[in-house]
């Protein structure tokens, strides 16, 4: 549970730099692409002793991982894309309730349960669901300006999502075969989203859709860090599970929205609206029954 909790801090802190761009005027994009080469320089720093980065192509999981890291900005790209057209709350609800595919995939294709699941574990997948989609759903009075086949990009949204996080747990079911290869395959994925997410920069630039500025460079180094560490501390909980995505990603995404919607009122005084509230009780309670049998060991 202790890599569990520290990627669900690390990710909140994210969410929080995301948070505090507007008020800043920082470009988001800019700080998302240059975030990971400070993702890189945090990976290399954590390096266990005797360890170097090298990027072998005779290795089979190679292009795997950078093509994984290319998914990461493509992902991003269509977050933009599907806010812009079909507006926040659809976006939000797709990237949310996208954590049924690598649950099901762990579940009956990768079949890493790292322990078999009963009745109470499956009622708790179920009111994760519901309480992912209600607590994070936000009545907007947007005007939606999509039209023509911009529908299809929240369930795009929903797609990559899901197929990333799914491909996450396939890398480290076949290719992290102990705690200390985790750092060097996850270089190779920040590699991946470095040549993507400078690629997609300088083509911005050349466009004059964006103006590189320090600020943005500074903001990266604040995101970065954590990005890297709560991707990094992800990997760990679900080595340390057994690679049981059904069991760490719906405790991750529900327990990065408790904690989120407890920073928000804290410190941005943000409200929730009943249907938020109802969510996050569901949220507690699905926690209680998908970790049950851990929560009994305890006692």
């Amino acid at each position: 549970m202790f890599y569990l909790f520290l990627s669900i801090i690390f990710s909140v802190l994210l969410l929080t730099n995301f948070r505090l761009y507007p008020k800043y005027n920082i470009s988001t994009f800019q700080a998302i692409a240059f975030n990971y080469p400070i993702c890189f320089l945090t990976g290399l720093a954590l390096m266990p002793k005797g360890q170097s980065f090298e990027l072998n192509f005779t290795e089979n999981w190679t292009f795997y991982a950078l093509f994984l890291g290319v998914g990461f900005i493509i992902t991003f790209l269509l977050s933009g894309f599907s806010t812009q057209k079909m507006g926040m709350t659809a976006t939000s609800l797709a990237n949310n309730i996208s954590l049924v595919i690598p649950v099901l995939c762990s579940l009956f294709i990768f079949k890493t349960q790292g322990r078999p699941f009963d009745g109470l574990n499956y009622l708790g997948l179920v009111l994760a669901l519901g309480a992912v989609a209600l607590s994070t759903f936000k009545k907007s009075q947007e005007k939606v300006s999509g039209k023509g086949l911009d529908f299809l990009l929240p369930i795009a949204v929903f797609l990559m999502y899901g197929i990333t996080n799914t491909s996450i747990n396939y890398l480290n079911i076949n290719y992290i075969k102990s705690a200390d290869r985790t750092v060097p395959v996850t270089l190779v994925m920040v590699l991946g989203a470095i040549l993507a997410g400078m690629i997609v920069l300088a083509i911005r630039v050349i466009r004059g859709q964006e103006k590189i500025e320090v600020k943005n460079i500074l903001a990266s180094i604040t995101l970065g860090v954590p990005n890297f560490l709560s991707f990094y501390c992800l990997i760990l909980a679900l080595t340390a599970y057994g690679n049981s995505g059904a069991f760490v990603y719906p405790l991750y995404n529900i327990g990065v929205i408790l904690l989120s919607a407890l920073v928000a009122f804290i410190f941005f005084k943000e409200k929730l609206s009943t249907l938020n509230k109802i969510g996050l009780l569901l949220a507690i309670l699905a926690i209680g029954l998908i970790s049950w049998q851990d929560i009994q060991s305890l006692f």
